[in-house]
């Protein structure tokens, strides 16, 4: 008899918030994985005139990733879950928000201060945000926008099926600095992506040969 479950666990995807005022709030596991992810990389080339300039990079490229992130509460609603019978999905979706606010009460205080003319108000900084898509994709990220479509709802209207599309900019070590716990990310992530190049290229010079072998052997 075996204990193997029939079907290999399913990581699930995340957006996660450094923010240390809330951090429970800053942690969106998605209920259900994205379908898709649609990945833009655009070369951050060297803008110099000369020819040997031509293929200069300037740094690592400029990376947006676009997704469709579903939240239903149906099931928790069978389930009797206290949260989803009084609330729907409006907690995740708020926690996703969120990420794009400004604390409400660092905005009060900033602008209470600024009324008694004792500081200079410095917009307020968002959460160092990471994308997760499994162990070998955990790259930070600024969240450009949400497109959020709201398509059941129940009786006291609070939403119970929704679908967020999401629009986030890679940041890179460039944009962080190496040492930021950001810049850190994004570099591990740069050699992981690296190390699987090159197990790539010697997967592809390996079946090559195998190829080739196998040609002269029928040949022969």
């Amino acid at each position: 008899m075996t204990s193997f479950p029939g079907s290999p666990r399913l990581l699930k995807g995340a957006i996660v918030g450094l923010d240390l005022l809330n951090p429970l709030a800053s942690v969106i596991p998605f209920q259900y994985n994205p379908d898709k992810l649609s990945r833009k990389i655009s070369a951050n080339a060297s803008h110099g005139n000369k020819s040997q300039d031509l293929l200069r990079l300037a740094g690592p490229p400029q990376e947006t990733i676009e997704a469709d992130v579903e939240f239903d509460a149906t099931d928790d609603l069978e389930a009797g879950s206290a949260v989803a019978t009084t609330l729907g999905v409006h907690p995740a979706l708020a926690s996703l928000e969120m990420l794009l606010y400004p604390k409400s009460a660092i905005s009060i205080a900033n602008e209470v201060l600024a009324q008694v003319g004792v500081l200079e108000v410095i917009p307020v900084a968002a959460p160092l945000t990471f994308f997760i898509w499994g162990v070998k994709r955990v790259v930070p990220v600024r969240i450009s926008s949400i497109n959020i479509t709201e398509d059941a709802f129940d009786t006291a209207l609070n939403p119970i099926r929704a679908t967020a599309h999401l629009s986030m900019d890679v940041l890179t070590y460039q944009d962080l600095g190496l040492l930021s716990v950001g810049g850190a990310a994004f570099m591990a992530h740069q050699i992981i992506k690296e190390a699987m190049a090159t197990i790539n290229g010697v997967a592809s010079i390996a079946g090559a040969g195998s190829v080739s072998v196998g040609a002269s052997l029928s040949i022969g």
